[in-house]
């Protein structure tokens, strides 16, 4: 079995903020593009376009629809490695092939020892390992760690490809060991939380709850609006224009 190197004073993470992801799947696009060049590659595909669509994604989204006291809404919910502090993945692993750098916290798995006996997926509450079939062993997310090292691209570019590639701005990239980094004081602004944190895995990824919806303003830009489109003559779609010219000429 693998053994866990000392806890690591730089703890590489994402971090993903639930109240302003879309759902848009830009972040999952992205690392299958990168990840099928880089330190997982391939990632496997089986009848992409067909009824039964099957592959490896290192990255996963859900939906789920919520009610609350503001009304009912969707959150979108990301999903992949957590690289925690103490993952069960690694100390089960017979061949060493899952393993946790020391200088960084980023948990990894090499492909030219893993034997693909699935005992890492068993052992990850997360559902964050994928099987490859076409290679036989088991793949994650990287941290795209063969690029946040890469001084071969522009600066800006050396973040996982999910975070340069999110339209919105709701992953973020950087070292929680750090109380003084970006993300970590996003997480205590935000109260951040770890993902199934009673099951004591300490994930180092951290997500933002999402926000209380606001219940709207009596007389906003919303009611003006619709009321002006329905004091207004002529169609439908002319009452429509004519409210959109004056909001959009204020």
């Amino acid at each position: 079995m693998t053994s866990l190197p000392p806890p690591a004073k730089k703890k590489l993470g994402l971090v993903i903020d639930l109240d302003i992801c879309v759902g848009c799947h830009a972040c999952a696009t992205s690392c299958k593009e990168w990840n099928t060049g880089g330190y997982s590659a391939p990632l496997s595909d089986h009848d992409p376009y067909g009824a039964d669509p099957s592959g490896a994604w290192l990255n996963r989204i859900h939906s789920y629809e919520i009610q609350d006291d503001s009304g009912g809404r969707t959150v979108h919910f990301p999903r992949s490695c957590l690289h925690c502090e103490t993952p069960d993945c690694v100390t089960v692993c017979p061949t060493g092939a899952s393993y946790k750098r020391a200088e960084d916290g980023i948990v990894l798995v090499n492909p030219d020892t893993c034997i693909g006996c699935k005992l890492c997926s068993w052992a990850c509450p997360y559902g964050a390992r994928e099987y490859d079939y076409d290679d036989g062993v088991m793949k994650k997310c990287t941290l795209c760690v063969d690029r946040i090292y890469n001084e071969n691209i522009p600066e800006e570019d050396r973040v996982p490809a999910c975070v340069r590639a999110c339209p919105t701005g709701a992953r973020a990239f950087g070292d929680l060991g750090d109380p003084d980094s970006a993300v970590s004081q996003s997480v205590a602004e935000r109260d951040g939380f770890n993902l199934l944190e009673e099951f004591g895995y300490q994930p180092v990824n951290k997500y933002l709850p999402p926000r209380q919806a606001a219940a709207p303003l009596a007389g906003s830009a919303v009611e003006s609006g619709a009321a002006a489109v329905k004091a207004s003559d002529g169609s439908a779609i002319e009452q429509l224009f004519a409210w959109a010219d004056r909001a959009l000429s204020r």
